[in-house]
């Protein structure tokens, strides 16, 4: 397709997802016709849901069409369990910044609470070696630039849905927040960490 494109584009995949980026709008519409034909010839669909057209130019620099002018705002898009969008960096340029998809966030604690319940009756050093591997986890894949809020607020989470089912050991166990955080500094769950730094991808242009 790119010898018969107007401008630039560039396409990112991983397994079977994909992101196609167009410097012209033109060109990202006549792709998004002609790519469902081409999936038809194997036997494959694109996903109804996950394939749309989004509007992504730097702040300042979208043209206007279909509404869409100089001032408004910025879309954004989820791909890899991340929500892409345009944000200010550190030093007041425009970067594309990434912060964890809402429904990643939310199956993410579901999963947490459903094997929580599950175990509730484990020793505590038990429950707590296997947490440490899930947070940790969560974090390695998470942890990037910008992204800190979300993984603060999943280890909340997961805080509070286990201080809530070792409340249910016993008819007496009740575990008020001041023995949750004696237990947690007993038996600390690991605190966010960024791994990959994206600050060094600002948009200069």
């Amino acid at each position: 397709m790119r010898p018969r494109l107007r401008g630039r584009a560039f396409l990112v995949r991983f397994v079977d997802d994909v992101v196609i980026g167009f410097t012209d709008l033109e060109d990202a519409r006549r792709v998004m016709e002609v790519i469902p034909k081409r999936f038809e010839k194997y036997g494959l669909t694109v996903h109804p849901e996950k394939t749309r057209l989004v509007p992504f130019r730097r702040p300042g620099r979208e043209r206007s069409h279909e509404g869409r002018g100089p001032g408004s705002s910025p879309g954004s898009f989820d791909f890899l369990g991340f929500t892409h969008y345009w944000a200010r960096s550190r030093k007041g340029g425009w970067m594309i910044k990434q912060k964890t998809a809402k429904d990643r966030v939310s199956r993410a604690v579901k999963e947490v609470k459903i094997w929580l319940r599950a175990v509730r009756h484990w020793k505590v050093r038990e429950q707590h070696a296997s947490l440490v591997r899930k947070v940790r986890g969560h974090n390695q894949y998470y942890g990037i630039s910008a992204n800190w809020r979300a993984l603060q607020d999943f280890l909340y989470q997961v805080q509070r849905t286990w201080r809530k089912w070792l409340s249910r050991r016993s008819q007496k166990g009740y575990v008020s927040w001041d023995k949750m955080h004696l237990l947690l500094k007993r038996y600390p769950l690991p605190r966010p960490v960024i791994y990959h730094s994206m600050y060094s991808h600002v948009a200069n242009r």
